[in-house]
């Protein structure tokens, strides 16, 4: 998946669009960071922080 495509998924999970691209960009880092760290597929670490924000978006709407 291409940085693009992530934001886009990010967008649909309830990120802003504004912060997309920047949100991606991070998030692939750090899923990077936890193929090394952790031993995870690159695909299982993003679907792990995918889930993450997810609940964290939820949440904050909740809050609102």
């Amino acid at each position: 998946m291409d940085l693009s495509e992530l934001a886009k998924v990010l967008v649909a999970l309830g990120c802003p669009p504004d912060k997309s691209a920047e949100m991606a960009s991070q998030l692939d880092k750090r899923a990077r960071q936890l193929v090394e760290l952790k031993g995870k597929t690159y695909d299982e670490a993003l679907r792990h922080l995918l889930g993450l924000m997810q609940q964290g978006w939820a949440a904050k709407e909740k809050g609102q």
